[in-house]
């Protein structure tokens, strides 16, 4: 909304006149009966131009400013919260990751049910499960990883974002509405022991739909102070809490093996301002550590590859990707002395 506001009068008005044409061109395929997606370029017919243009054209600004309007317009008011100072400052990282809200697993087929209901669940015990894990520290901030395959389909077909087929329960706009209040809950359950800083993961499955969904949740909680929502689309993200650089990305772009310089170049001034630092992945529904040496006696950087809450579907079961332990995972990490503790939520 505020990009949208920062703008010239001339962007503004090309801005709503790009949303007009659009919301025309979605007028006739419902007076002739064709889907809106099915339409892959289209003829407009000007006073000195014919254009001939793709319906795909995808306008970040307009997209943002009309989503994020319409949820401002419900967004509720700050909730002023009093936090007690700590002494022992520690961060408590929770995720998550691969919910694949939509997933359909039958028990029948693969010994284990997923569905809507059970997906939504498991994370809320998940996630109050490593908060009731992390009691003997002192938590003054918390970092909540989302986004990573948080939705299994991105589209109305049932597919990944490359066209993949999915067995699926629902419908995508379910999906949708039932993933954004699942996270409006956990920055609401959060917000009550630490200011929350959500930050969104671009990823396979998901990967235009889950960026939809970080912004709703960043219009949603725009009034509140104490929820910060990183909803940008980058692959790789840092964040640092004191003697901590953390990264997060989906693991499915940049090779593993490479994500330790990827840090030190694209971050490198928390590197070097950092004695302890993380990569925390996703993507591959299991537990896989590595560690690069950095000299002397310390580690120059940890790869972790986190648990999945979701069971395997019918192709995974019958691949036979299976006996891997369900789970949510958190860290905690000192300001001063980086990651003190591993936190295993398994169901």
């Amino acid at each position: 909304m505020d990009d949208f506001l920062n703008l010239s009068d001339a962007e503004q008005k090309q801005i709503k006149e790009q949303s007009e044409k659009h919301r025309a061109l979605g007028k006739e395929c419902d007076g002739v009966g064709i889907p809106i997606e099915a339409v892959n370029h289209y003829w407009h017919k000007g006073e000195h131009f014919s254009i001939h243009a793709k319906s795909d054209y995808f306008d970040r600004k307009l997209f943002l400013d009309q989503i994020e309007q319409t949820i401002k317009a419900h967004a509720p008011e700050q909730i002023k919260t009093k936090y007690t100072r700590k002494k022992d400052k520690h961060l408590l990282v929770i995720n998550p990751a691969d919910i694949h809200i939509g997933k359909y697993s039958a028990e029948i087929e693969t010994g284990e049910a997923y569905d809507l209901d059970i997906a939504k669940k498991r994370v809320m015990e998940g996630i109050q499960g490593i908060v009731g894990l992390a009691a003997g520290f002192e938590i003054d901030r918390i970092m909540l990883a989302i986004g990573n395959d948080v939705l299994h389909v991105d589209n109305v077909y049932n597919t990944t974002t490359k066209g993949t087929q999915q067995d699926v329960i629902g419908k995508w706009h379910e999906h949708f509405v039932i993933a954004l209040e699942l996270y409006i809950w956990a920055c609401e359950y959060l917000r009550q022991i630490a200011p929350v800083d959500a930050i969104h993961s671009m990823s396979n499955h998901d990967y235009q739909s889950g960026f939809h969904l970080a912004h709703s949740l960043k219009a949603y909680f725009h009034k509140d102070k104490n929820i910060h929502v990183d909803a940008e689309p980058k692959h790789r993200k840092y964040y640092r809490y004191g003697q901590s650089l953390i990264g997060l990305a989906h693991g499915d772009g940049a090779k593993t093996a490479d994500m330790p310089l990827l840090m030190a170049n694209e971050a490198s001034k928390e590197w070097s301002e950092t004695k302890h630092r993380y990569w925390y992945l996703h993507h591959v529904h299991h537990r896989v550590k590595y560690k690069w040496l950095d000299g002397k006696d310390y580690h120059g950087c940890t790869v972790e590859f986190m648990r999945s809450p979701s069971a395997d579907d019918s192709w995974h079961s019958r691949k036979g990707y299976t006996a891997t332990p369900k789970g949510v995972q958190g860290h905690v990490h000192n300001f001063d002395n980086g990651q003190v503790a591993r936190l295993d939520y398994i169901f």
